[in-house]
């Protein structure tokens, strides 16, 4: 019995001991792995070029997570055969390769977050291991700070900053299309750190490496730089760098098939585009592109008889001094008719057009034939025009008074796109909402740009709600709906009517941007007054929240933490510009009633 008993014993023992997993009681594992060596020198310095592995011992065994996107290697080693472990856990990591190192030149691997233990996945934090094949490993390091100037609420969460800051030897002619010479990933705090330089002249960029081949992709990822070369003779560190939207180059993309013509599709939002027609295969057609846009509309006659055949088009397009030729086919969709709709709600707001849009571009309009009345009965004088910068929609203004109804009949036939018109009439129901719903909000400008600017509102997600294109130092929106936006302003410095993105080739920044450090909270009957100084270094922390919905509302009864809208307070539920809506604390804005 005595030796059953033993047996077993030695059995669980023997589990126990060659078991790689969770051990069972005990405090919670919160140490990461622990680096021992490698099967370099401890020195590290002479490694022969023609070594094939490198080796690294840790205390315990580990695990490998996204091992792929973590792991930069300066300067590049192209051909990587194996990475251990994959799989299974193991006591070291193992990176094999093929390339020839080299003379002179310090390497370093820097982890990231890929190193984790097995049992409790602790990470071994931005794990780097560097050494060289000459007589020394270089010490000279850069570091500074990444800034998106375009990130409006910094809402990157922990270990997602995709941001890598990159140095390329610098020469006349730099290829970016190849990996950086010393590429390293910047912290979630926007921190980073390019450690053991070999000294000389440098090409220093940051860029938001999305698709994480540490490659940048001009027009996709976001981009930042330094137009002057970075010479490294010493240490350097408080480097500032801003990231900025991204310009692609232009060129053509695709044709497609869309209701009543095709879509002719660019890359790189190009200024103008003319389309014209080879040996008439359009036919009857109209172009439309708006400035800088990156696709250009051509409308299309019905070809008649031949209306359900495919039919080879052939045309020419020109971008500036580049012309080419397009060869398509075209087979009309199914008949589509043209309509129109009301896509703003039934409820306006005061001394506000009344708006409807329409699936086709409108060229024209017979309003004498349009009817408007308020509550059904009475009829009311207006004027109606196709809108310019968007000639899909139509405005009609009048006389509108709060909380009245109106109707507005506009029969078949009086709205005309090129080659369409609409075939049935349609009846729009709307009423003028109360000014009592809406809030206003002023902003004044300390240090305003010298140039004219977009000064916008933007929702929850980062829409653009309201804009005004404006060089005046006070900025005031009426009949705002009470909501929470964020606020920005683009600079357009050269005054083109486009914000112009950051082109790396070219060596042009993008034009500035301001982001507002505050969320603007906007309640009815409230204005809000605020001073905004554009040299403040102050960043927007907080993310705008959604305000509950109504049946929320009735469940929390709708009590002191939350105003009417849903939105924080600290009790003071009034409307006379008294307290601090905001709740607690010391805030620069006034509040006035209205």
């Amino acid at each position: 019995m005595k030796n059953f008993i033993w047996s077993l014993i030695l059995v669980f023992a023997f589990q126990s001991c060659a078991r790689v997993g969770q051990p069972v009681g005990g405090d919670k594992d919160t140490i990461p792995p622990r680096f021992l060596g490698a099967n370099i020198d401890s020195t590290r310095v002479k490694v022969p070029r023609n070594i094939r592995e490198i080796k690294l011992k840790f205390n315990e065994y580990i695990k490998l997570k996204d091992i792929q996107k973590n792991l930069i290697i300066s300067p590049p080693i192209k051909k990587i055969t194996k990475i251990i472990p994959t799989n299974l856990p193991t006591k070291f990591v193992s990176i094999q390769f093929e390339d020839t190192l080299q003379e002179n030149t310090t390497y370093q691997f820097n982890f990231g977050n890929a190193i984790q233990d097995n049992n409790e996945a602790n990470v071994l934090r931005y794990f780097n291991f560097a050494f060289s094949t000459g007589e020394k490993i270089d010490s000279t390091y850069i570091s500074g700070e990444v800034k998106d100037a375009f990130n409006i609420d910094n809402n990157t969460k922990a270990n997602q900053n995709k941001t890598v800051v990159g140095l390329y030897q610098y020469k006349d002619s730099i290829d970016y299309k190849k990996k950086p010479y010393y590429i390293s990933r910047v912290d979630d705090d926007g921190y980073f750190e390019l450690e053991y330089l070999t000294q000389g002249n440098y090409k220093l960029i940051a860029f938001s490496d999305d698709n994480e081949n540490s490659i940048y992709d001009a027009g996709a990822e976001k981009i930042g730089f330094q137009k002057e070369p970075l010479t490294i003779d010493k240490s350097i560190s408080k480097i500032k760098m801003t990231l900025s939207p991204s310009q692609k180059k232009v060129k053509y993309l695709e044709t497609k098939t869309v209701e009543g013509g095709i879509l002719v599709l660019f890359e790189g939002d190009p200024k103008a585009v003319k389309i014209a027609s080879v040996e008439e295969s359009l036919g009857d057609f109209k172009v439309r592109h708006r400035q800088y846009s990156d696709s250009v509309k051509v409308w299309l006659k019905p070809f008649g008889k031949e209306q359900k055949k495919s039919k080879r088009l052939q045309f020419s397009y020109q971008i500036g001094t580049k012309k080419d030729t397009v060869s398509t086919y075209y087979k009309p969709l199914e008949k589509v008719e043209m309509t129109i709709q009301n896509k703003k709600g039934n409820k306006i707001p005061p001394k506000k057009e009344f708006i409807f849009a329409s699936n086709f571009e409108i060229d024209k309009i017979d309003p004498q034939k349009w009817s408007l009345k308020k509550d059904s009965t009475e009829a009311i004088q207006f004027e109606a025009k196709i809108v310019k910068d968007n000639p899909y929609q139509v405005v009609v203004n009048a006389d509108f008074k709060e909380g009245e109804k109106y109707q507005l009949t506009v029969p078949k036939e009086s709205v005309a796109s090129y080659f369409e018109k609409t075939n049935k009439s349609y009846r729009f129901d709307f009423e003028i909402d109360k000014s009592d719903n809406f809030g206003k909000c002023e902003f004044r400008l300390k240090n305003p740009p010298s140039s004219k600017f977009w000064f916008q509102l933007l929702d929850a997600q980062k829409k653009v709600k309201f804009e005004q294109y404006t060089n005046a130092p006070i900025i005031k929106f009426d009949l705002l709906p009470a909501e929470q936006y964020y606020v920005r302003i683009l600079v357009d410095e050269n005054e083109n009517e486009f914000w112009d993105k950051a082109n790396l080739e070219k060596q042009i920044f993008a034009e500035k941007s301001y982001i507002f450090y505050k969320i603007l909270t906007i309640r009815p009957l409230w204005e809000m007054v605020e001073d905004w100084d554009l040299t403040t270094d102050k960043k927007l922390k907080a993310k705008i929240r959604k305000a509950p919905t109504k049946k929320m509302k009735n469940r929390l009864g709708n009590t002191q933490g939350n105003d009417t809208n849903g939105f924080p307070n600290n009790g003071n539920n009034n409307s006379s510009g008294r307290g601090n809506p905001f709740g607690g604390g010391l805030n620069t804005e006034l509040q006035r009633g209205f």
